[in-house]
């Protein structure tokens, strides 16, 4: 059954944090592209960029409201995020990435006290480090050989934590150590520490790291030698670490994602300048066939990564006994989705993709910061292996049957939302897969539309093979041990939630413009999707492109953003 679309208020007519840090194109804002780009050259983080950020308050977008934040829901978390993404993914991260996994594990699990103080610590613009991985076992936590003993009243940590972004400058440091030597998921604690409490010879800074991209980034580590603390420092139990890991990440994984899709807006979007005036053959380049076509893509591809993201940011509210697998997907696929576009819209760009200076500049900063952002937290193949061991168990009891779709609110882009309560969030995912249902149930119900029928059909008989070849795999093919077909697997389950999102985002909102409204994008959207799983094309899935790309100079003209919300920039 059909429920009633959602009514999208109309978007504002610019975001506050977008207000505040003004035209990014304006070579005298001081917070522009051209002192940014300046900044990266140095290996700096803008500092006006820095003051900006602490006037307005950021570090208040982490803290949840009960502790006098601003975080109340996800998706608009992402949201608030975008326009620092658009300008500086180094600003990003160190005011965006590093605060936010370095907080959600203590509201998920730390105590009362713990919780007041870390929510001081952002409310006066303190920084937070999250120092989860070792140099030597990278994004596999479980295999850290960090040391913290338990002696008595303290907790004595032993070992390095390296490549830690905002290590040097924070006031509060969330690290991940193993307790205990026992097999299983109950040897990891988490320490919250105030490393300028700690004794200074025992604890030592280690020297920054310089990276290729994200330049300003300041990467550091610590090493801990015989280092006595509290043993009130453990946030949560003893050896509970990984259980509140596995339930808060699933915020960040889903958030941070979504917040990139800022920069892939400004790709576009800098593209787009230079190709309404470059001429080429007595026309402009965006009226040559290949040029129009990489440009509407990559707008059908960042419209395909907001709705997935904003849907499992949803999720996290909604189906917080799903989003496990979820948002897994997210950090995977919308990263994947963003570097395409990008290395497509380079091609476009010619020569000029390279320059580190002139009106196109920022460019070639975005394509250099966006592979060392994806892997910020979690890389592409560690969310793979959270997906790998619950597919079979999803294939065999949630897919093509009769589960109930997902509740139309999972998809309103403005609609109220149930308080995100991290201890909701689930380990793995339960025995439906309400998203997935939701692709099933449009392609019963939009089986005679001529082209988003055939569509449809694509997916849900390359869903119906998912499940065959899931149920298929070997013991050891369901673990994080697999081979290449497992993986392959997982990330075609990402692409067809990604499928679903489309759908459920079209079907489920009354969208104040009537582009998103009519059917075009989403067959756009989709028949892209079609083309990454290798599935046939549908006849008709690229007529709307023209109208596609209509709307996509509309919004370049009128300086609206390119994603589903749409708000005027600066």
């Amino acid at each position: 059954m059909t429920t009633a679309p959602h009514p999208v208020a109309a978007p504002a007519t610019m975001a506050p944090l977008e207000a505040l840090l003004g035209d990014p194109g304006d070579p005298d804002n001081p917070l522009g592209f051209a002192a940014l780009i300046a900044a990266d050259e140095r290996g700096d983080l803008l500092a006006t960029g820095e003051r900006a950020l602490d006037a307005y308050g950021l570090g208040a977008e982490f803290v949840p409201a009960d502790l006098g934040g601003r975080l109340t829901r996800a998706d608009e978390l992402a949201r608030v995020l975008r326009p620092l993404f658009r300008r500086d993914i180094a600003l990003g991260l160190g005011h965006g990435a590093s605060n936010l996994v370095g907080s959600v594990n203590v509201w998920a699990a730390g105590r009362p006290d713990q919780r007041r103080w870390l929510a001081d610590v952002l409310l006066r613009n303190g920084r937070i480090a999250a120092a989860y991985t070792d140099m030597s076992t990278g994004n596999d936590v479980t295999r850290t050989g960090f040391r913290a003993e338990v002696r008595g009243a303290e907790l004595v940590l032993n070992g390095r934590k390296e490549i830690i972004n905002n290590i040097a400058r924070a006031e509060a440091v969330t690290v991940l150590a193993r307790t205990s030597d026992a097999p299983g998921s109950r040897s990891h604690s988490l320490v919250l520490m105030d490393p300028a409490t700690a004794p200074r010879d025992r604890l030592r800074h280690l020297p920054r790291y310089r990276t290729s991209g994200v330049r300003a980034m300041y990467l550091g580590g610590l090493e801990f030698r015989d280092c006595p603390l509290p043993l009130d420092t453990v946030a949560g139990g003893l050896g509970e670490a990984m259980e509140t890991v596995l339930r808060a990440f699933q915020v960040t994984r889903a958030v941070l994602p979504g917040a990139a899709v800022g920069t892939l807006d400004q790709q576009l979007r800098t593209v787009l300048d230079f190709a309404t005036e470059r001429r080429l053959y007595r026309r402009t380049v965006t009226e040559l066939p290949h040029a129009r076509a990489v440009l509407t893509g990559a707008f059908l591809d960042l419209l395909a990564a907001d709705c997935l993201a904003t849907t499992v940011c949803r999720a996290l509210h909604v189906l917080p006994e799903q989003t496990s697998v979820y948002a897994a997907a997210v950090k995977f696929l919308v990263p994947l989705l963003m570097r395409d576009a990008v290395d497509a819209l380079a091609v476009v760009l010619g020569a000029r993709s390279f320059l580190r200076e002139g009106p196109h500049a920022v460019f070639q900063k975005h394509l250099r910061d966006l592979p060392v952002a994806s892997l910020v937290h979690a890389g592409g193949t560690v969310c793979l292996a959270t997906i790998i061991p619950q597919l079979p168990r999803l294939a065999r009891r949630a897919w093509l049957s009769d589960d109930a779709p997902a509740p139309a609110g999972l998809f309103h882009l403005d609609g109220p939302l149930p308080d995100l309560d991290l201890r909701r969030l689930a380990i793995t995912a339960g025995r439906q897969d309400p998203l997935m249902a939701t692709l099933v149930t449009a392609e019963a119900e939009l089986r005679a539309e001529p082209v988003l029928g055939p569509l449809l059909g694509r997916f849900t008989d390359e869903l119906r093979e998912l499940r065959r070849q899931c149920g298929e795999l070997a013991p050891r093919d369901r673990t994080p041990l697999a081979g290449p077909v497992s993986f392959e697997l997982a990330e075609r389950y990402a692409v067809l939630l990604a499928a679903a999102a489309c759908v459920g985002v079209w079907r489920h909102n009354d969208h104040p413009g009537a582009f998103l409204r009519d059917p075009g994008w989403l067959t756009g959207a989709l028949g892209r999707l079609a083309a990454r799983l290798g599935l046939a094309p549908v006849p008709g899935a690229e007529a709307a492109h023209e109208e596609i790309f209509r709307e996509l100079t509309h919004r370049h003209q009128r300086r609206d953003g390119f994603d589903l919300v749409g708000r005027r920039l600066a």
